[in-house]
């Protein structure tokens, strides 16, 4: 029910047990920390914060490239 990100609906909180409330709120808290810290991993790869080598595509920049306009005649 949860893990489809349907949640809890107000009368099924309202009658668990305290324990079980508290217990289930801890699990839940404990999911979204994981899953923040991975999203926030992933995403410092992408920036590169995570390493100062620079990722890019192996693009060969030695050939030069004419990007001038041919002249009419």
């Amino acid at each position: 029910m949860f893990h489809g990100n349907g949640g809890y609906d107000w009368h099924t909180v309202y009658n668990m047990p305290i324990w079980l409330r508290n217990f289930t709120f801890k699990k839940l808290q404990d999911h979204y920390t994981k899953e923040k810290e991975a999203i926030d991993k992933s995403q410092n790869k992408l920036q590169n914060k995570s390493s100062k080598d620079i990722l890019r595509p192996g693009i060969n920049t030695s050939k030069s490239y004419n990007t001038s306009m041919p002249t009419k005649k």
